[in-house]
């Protein structure tokens, strides 16, 4: 009977592990700005705001206010993760490069940058078709609006809130998010 226990146990727990990674954005990895490999998983208990960004758009200034919410939050468990996209009337047509300086120069941006991806459509990037898709996230389904749409991802890698592009990154809603 024990034997029986013990292997029902070993069952249920492998059984569970999976569906438990199936809705952690830590399970992926992408390639940062830089070309370099960045694991999600090394964002394990950190609350993550992750933004799809863009060079040439009205929301550009946001990033002075992404950057100043990173610099006061940083070191309280709390990051932002770029993602460049050129999905919104083609205002990221920069390369990797050409987005980093923009992003450096002109902003002072030090959050982790990814490299471009699409966040819409046929060529959805794996982590934002987990972002946008209930039966991979396991919260909820949401669309792209535009540039700068924000998602709260807990300290376990759980999508909780998706916050609209017009939003403020340092909105009371995200504030109170992060003091949480």
């Amino acid at each position: 009977m024990r034997i029986i226990s013990i292997l029902l146990l070993f069952a249920i727990t492998s059984y569970a592990q999976p569906a438990a990674m199936k809705n952690s954005i830590h399970s992926f990895s992408v390639e940062d700005i830089n070309g370099n490999s960045f694991s999600l998983a090394s964002l394990k208990g950190k609350k993550v705001m992750i933004v799809n960004t863009a060079s040439k758009c009205g929301l550009t200034p946001q990033y002075k206010k992404l950057e100043a919410l990173y610099q006061q939050y940083k070191d309280q468990n709390f990051v932002i993760i770029g993602f460049p996209a050129n999905n919104f009337m083609w205002q990221e047509p920069g390369t990797n490069e050409e987005i980093k300086v923009f992003c450096e120069k002109n902003y002072g941006v030090s959050f982790p940058m990814m490299s471009k991806i699409s966040v819409k459509g046929k060529n959805i990037h794996p982590v934002y078709a987990f972002l946008t898709q209930k039966d991979k996230n396991g919260v909820k389904d949401s669309a792209v609006s535009w540039n700068f749409q924000k998602y709260l991802i807990d300290e376990n890698g759980v999508l909780v809130d998706v916050i609209s592009p017009r939003t403020q990154p340092d909105d009371l809603r995200v504030l109170n998010w992060i003091k949480s």
